[in-house]
């Protein structure tokens, strides 16, 4: 795990009010756990966007908040959906010993070098990312697999080719390791198979933030995760 940290103030400023703390360069935020009421807090915009990219939602980081640092993951981020900026952002504090569940993505690599891309076929990703659960420490960035053994239009990766690293397991107990993660298409069969689909249509859903606002449509199919925080036993 990486020591990704931000420095969060106290906030007064709500409602309407909020609007003229982003003109100043600012995002508001709230941090969420343990027993205690929600903090309203706020961060710079540079410093809050470069741990936003850093982080994303599966990487802990750690907040300062009234002098005292904290673990913490990122519950809910709310882009502008026109300046494409962010507008504010949901922090959930967890303890090193709880284990935590989230999404990563599942990074395929040795694109354009397999022996299947090489002789003109096409390798197309099915599955983005899958939940899996660990302590902070131990949770990896992304899940990595390779595509170089694919050959032929017969070949698939699944769920059961990925390798969790030690500590790590699938989040559902009763995952389908037969779950094909990536295929390998004749490119003659996969436009016919579009041509038949009548083209990719994406199913879109209006979600709304934390304070009320709507956010930008995103795909049902990539809903943001919210990670849940099991303790350590």
């Amino acid at each position: 795990m990486n020591d990704i940290l931000l420095t969060l103030d106290a906030r007064t400023a709500d409602g309407k009010k909020v609007v003229k703390l982003r003109e100043s360069g600012f995002v508001p935020s709230v941090v969420y756990g343990g027993h205690a009421e929600p903090t309203m807090t706020q961060s710079k915009l540079s410093d809050t966007k470069k741990v936003v990219k850093a982080a994303g939602k599966h990487t802990p980081v750690y907040i300062v908040v009234d002098g005292s640092k904290k673990l913490a993951i990122i519950k809910d981020i709310d882009m502008d959906p026109v300046r494409h900026e962010l507008r504010h952002i949901a922090f959930h504090t967890i303890n090193q010993n709880d284990i935590i569940t989230t999404e990563v993505p599942i990074i395929l690599v040795g694109k354009g070098d397999s022996v299947a891309e090489r002789a003109g076929l096409v390798v197309l990703q099915a599955i983005d990312s899958i939940e899996i659960k660990a302590k902070p420490a131990q949770l990896p960035e992304s899940l990595i697999l390779s595509i170089l053994g694919l050959a032929t239009d017969d070949d698939v990766l699944k769920i059961s080719d990925i390798v969790l690293p030690e500590g790590v397991s699938f989040a559902d107990v009763d995952q389908d390791m037969g779950l094909v993660i990536a295929n390998v298409y004749e490119p003659s069969a996969l436009q016919a198979d579009n041509e038949a689909a009548g083209g990719d249509a994406e199913d879109v859903t209006e979600v709304k933030s934390e304070n009320g606002e709507e956010a930008p449509a995103v795909p049902a199919a990539t809903d943001a995760t919210k990670p849940a925080v099991e303790p350590s036993k």
